[in-house]
């Protein structure tokens, strides 16, 4: 769903930054892990305090650590172990956008996730079997 019906990239910006709390978390899709995307049957999920990411873009590209906090507002994630050093010495953790790192491992203690799982990879294998279905049926009436 998009945020606004305009192609202009100043409204397009605007409705980005302007969206409310409960759109913004559409905002921190990140793919999984070929392992996981084999197992649960889903392409990308929501990062989540808890899960395991591993940074795929800029300084910190290779590093792997849990997601300690998430900031809805920034949409910006933070990961345990990056860390920047202020002037006065002080280590600080560094935002990492969502969209640059990969979640390794997910953090399942939450039923509500486990639903989206089950929705999203029940929605994947009804698509699967309508490609297939269809390609049946062009090859069996080209014949």
């Amino acid at each position: 769903m998009p945020l606004t019906k305009s192609k202009q990239p100043r409204k397009q910006r605007k409705a980005y930054f302007k969206a409310p709390l409960h759109l913004r978390h559409k905002f921190f899709n990140a793919p999984l892990s070929p392992e996981l995307r084999e197992k649960y049957g889903v392409k990308r999920l929501p990062v989540r305090v808890g899960d395991v990411v591993r940074i795929m873009r800029g300084d910190w590209k290779g590093h792997e650590g849990k997601v300690v906090r998430v900031d809805l507002k920034k949409v910006r994630i933070y990961v345990e172990g990056v860390t920047v050093k202020k002037a006065d010495g002080t280590p600080v953790l560094r935002p990492i956008h969502p969209s640059k790192v990969m979640i390794v491992k997910l953090d399942l203690s939450d039923k509500w996730r486990q639903k989206i799982i089950e929705r999203r990879s029940h929605k994947r294998e009804e698509s699967k079997e309508e490609v297939e279905l269809k390609a049946s049926q062009t090859t069996t009436s080209t014949s």
